[in-house]
């Protein structure tokens, strides 16, 4: 059986109203304001780090440089001012609920079941609300191939730097679960890649699967161990409120070796 263009390339698009992206805004504002009210300050930056970042990798990166990126709206192909809105509202709406989702899970947050349980409601039902906005008039896509590879090779060279820092710890506890790792970015990439799919902003095609797996296996984990890093030395630094975090105490080793001196 022949396989078509439409099951090897990956094309995500979505369609969405306009009343999708004021709700969705207001659940972003007050989402926000949730993490601040709990002292998140920490997960607050990092989450808006993670929208800026977006918008600059599909607006910058896709759109003005790639041109992998098109908008529509009410039919008519968007203009760049068109465009730079609906990816600048996209972006930031993935950017600080998928950054928000990885930090309070690495850093293991006492309320992260709540972080988590708001997100992922507001993924799966935010859909059936904006229904009530009438029929999709906004719709967006991108194709993939052109960085899909170079994706894979930044996903592979970082995890193999990971594991090779773990291996040279080899004997001694291991500083990070490589495997959990990799589980918190599949994870917050396949749920949204999936209520975008059975809620039908994202259209059912021959393709829609291999879309779902390999977009959650690759775009958001490929920043993983980068994000760890930085998690890492953060909180080493500051504490989630922002304060500064306790000194860690000195090895026992360096405290005789001290005291002889």
């Amino acid at each position: 059986m022949p396989v078509t263009d439409e099951v090897l390339n990956i094309i995500p698009t979505r369609n969405l109203n306009l009343l999708y992206i004021i709700l969705d805004s207001i659940f972003i504002l007050v989402f926000l304001g949730l993490l601040i009210w709990k002292k998140r300050r920490s997960t607050v930056l990092f989450a808006l780090f993670g929208g800026v970042l977006y918008t600059i990798v599909d607006f910058g990166g896709f759109y003005l440089m790639s041109h992998t990126r098109t908008v529509y709206i009410d039919g008519a192909l968007a203009d760049a001012w068109g465009t730079f809105w609906v990816l600048f509202w996209m972006s930031m709406s993935y950017g600080i609920t998928n950054f928000a989702f990885i930090w309070v899970c690495v850093s293991r947050d006492k309320l992260l079941k709540y972080w988590l349980f708001l997100i992922v409601m507001w993924w799966m039902i935010a859909p059936s609300i904006s229904e009530l906005g009438g029929e999709a008039t906004i719709t967006t896509s991108r194709t993939t191939g052109v960085y899909h590879g170079w994706m894979g090779i930044v996903l592979v060279v970082s995890y193999v730097v990971l594991i090779v820092l773990l291996l040279r710890k080899e004997g001694q506890k291991a500083f990070v679960n490589v495997l959990t790792l990799c589980l918190i970015g599949f994870c917050v990439q396949f749920g949204w890649e999936f209520s975008l799919l059975v809620n039908g902003i994202r259209p059912m095609n021959a393709a829609s699967i291999k879309t779902l797996l390999v977009n959650s296996c690759l775009e958001t984990n490929l920043g993983m161990p980068v994000i760890f890093a930085i998690n890492y030395f953060w909180r080493r630094r500051f504490n989630e409120d922002l304060s500064r975090a306790a000194l860690p105490a000195p090895d026992q080793s360096e405290v005789e070796q001290t005291q002889r001196i």
